[in-house]
């Protein structure tokens, strides 16, 4: 398929996972994301990791605010993106009240600001684990993104750099699909892709009651 044909199916599938996220209660986003949390902290990987980058979620995402507590008080290192332009580097956060005072971008979501000089997490070790943000995703790895290729380019330097970290993506239910239009040779998966299953959804219900 070609790049032009991909990215055109690339353009349908946002506008339809768009949709999608309009129509899903914040109490389903909150139950979904509780689930997807704590699969993740009871991951091996995970536990395994110190040094670990979270994205900052937005209102449409999956909730990783009370994931980033979790890395910060078990005395793992947290990295952040920090967006410049047409780059990102990952960069440290040195604790929860310095969380709390980060300014908020455009896009509101938190990060230093400009002058706030931090090392790229590249600069002092790499990374053991990256949580990936995206749209939707397959059970084999396949990530639909926004668009920019941040993280795919930085994942790609990771690899450059002699770092291979694990990567995890958390999924609304909603949004896991058989197929993902990917570029070969550009698009990343991920190792892992966290989502609920009926059965998980059923639990919870039953714990609510």
């Amino acid at each position: 398929m070609a790049s032009t044909t991909i990215q055109t199916a690339k353009a349908v599938l946002r506008k339809k996972c768009k949709n999608i996220l309009s129509s899903l209660s914040e109490s389903d986003k909150n139950q979904q994301s509780d689930i997807i949390s704590k699969k993740l902290l009871s991951l091996p990987e995970f536990q395994d990791s110190n040094r670990i980058s979270i994205y900052l979620s937005m209102d449409e995402e999956v909730a990783t605010d009370q994931i980033l507590k979790h890395i910060v008080r078990s005395k793992k290192t947290c990295f952040i993106p920090h967006y410049s332009g047409p780059s990102m580097k990952m960069v440290p956060l040195r604790s929860l009240e310095d969380y709390e005072n980060l300014p908020l971008t455009k896009w509101n979501i938190k990060q230093p600001s400009d002058d706030d000089i931090r090392p790229d997490a590249l600069e002092t070790g790499g990374l053991d684990l990256i949580i990936m943000p995206g749209l939707a995703f397959s059970l084999a790895g396949a990530r639909l993104g926004r668009g920019k290729g941040y993280y795919d380019a930085y994942l790609k330097r990771c690899y450059e750099h002699g770092y291979k970290p694990v990567t995890v993506s958390l999924c609304f239910h909603q949004l896991l699909f058989d197929n993902i239009p990917v570029i070969p040779g550009s698009d990343m998966f991920v190792d892992k892709v966290l989502y609920p299953d009926a059965a998980d959804l059923m639990d919870n219900i039953n714990i609510l009651r």
